[in-house]
């Protein structure tokens, strides 16, 4: 591994909230995630690179607690996602590729719904619900069956039962996918100011790199389900050098290496 790799394992500021050490999955023979370690910060913005079949999804669902490693740990806010289970996915919200939606209920069902879930107290959940419902602007649609929302008002809703029970740390799996140019810019902007006012620490897989040069601080690129590159953006496209650039060069450099 070389500098790229290695610069992002420098100690970072404030308390880690994810931290992850020798990660591995394997489905037979094929190993979909390969000793995979990183730790993230409270309040950091990263983004989780990779072409597809890298095993950034895996990795989400190691995380979030939806299917066991072959080997490793994993601790979200300081509690193991499967001996600490319920303390963990307490810290975590969680929007895969696919919401979890129920297209018959509105908006504001769905979320007190999940609040319900995630065990917000009774006496807090009204304003929960309503604070989940207002910073993902869905309090004009909060009536409306959610089957009859666009999808991008889908993927809002969405972000609101992520959102709804505070927690520190977010994860979200491709959130901008299938949508069209102006739904991407109004969901990018609202992960943006998701970070700059909600204080969570936030994962965001993608392979949009666009996505990540606006919303994020840092990113990870993982490449055959191995950590390739882990470096703060400002380092990456130091020099003129464009996140695109530097993907490229990894990329290649990884693929030739694997095929000497």
């Amino acid at each position: 591994m070389d500098a790229d790799a290695s610069a992002g394992e420098k100690e970072r500021d404030g308390q880690t909230v994810i931290d992850v050490r020798g990660l591995s999955k394997r489905y037979g023979d094929f190993e979909a995630v390969s000793e995979l370690s990183f730790e993230i910060g409270e309040g950091e913005v990263v983004g989780f690179l990779g072409p597809n079949g890298a095993g950034k999804t895996t990795t989400m669902r190691m995380l979030t607690g939806f299917i066991p490693p072959t080997n490793g740990v994993i601790r979200i806010a300081g509690a193991d996602i499967f001996s600490e289970g319920l303390d963990a996915r307490r810290a975590i919200g969680y929007l895969p590729e696919t919401p979890p939606l129920y297209p018959e209920m509105t908006p504001a069902g769905y979320i007190d719904f999940v609040a319900k879930l995630k065990d917000v107290p009774r006496a807090k959940r009204k304003d929960a619900v309503l604070r989940a419902l207002t910073r993902c602007g869905l309090l004009d649609v909060s009536g409306r069956e959610i089957r009859q929302l666009s999808k991008g008002f889908r993927q809002r809703v969405g972000l609101a039962q992520a959102i709804v029970h505070e927690p520190k740390v977010l994860i979200l799996d491709e959130p901008t996918v299938g949508l069209d140019p102006i739904q991407i810019r109004e969901i990018r902007a609202l992960i943006r100011d998701l970070a700059a006012t909600g204080g969570q620490t936030i994962l965001l897989s993608t392979h949009i790199l666009a996505e990540v040069e606006i919303i994020c601080q840092r990113a990870i690129l993982l490449h055959h389900g191995r950590k390739v590159l882990d470096q703060p953006l400002s380092e990456i496209v130091a020099d003129g050098r464009s996140l695109e650039e530097v993907f490229t060069r990894v990329m290649t450099r990884e693929t030739e290496g694997a095929a000497a």
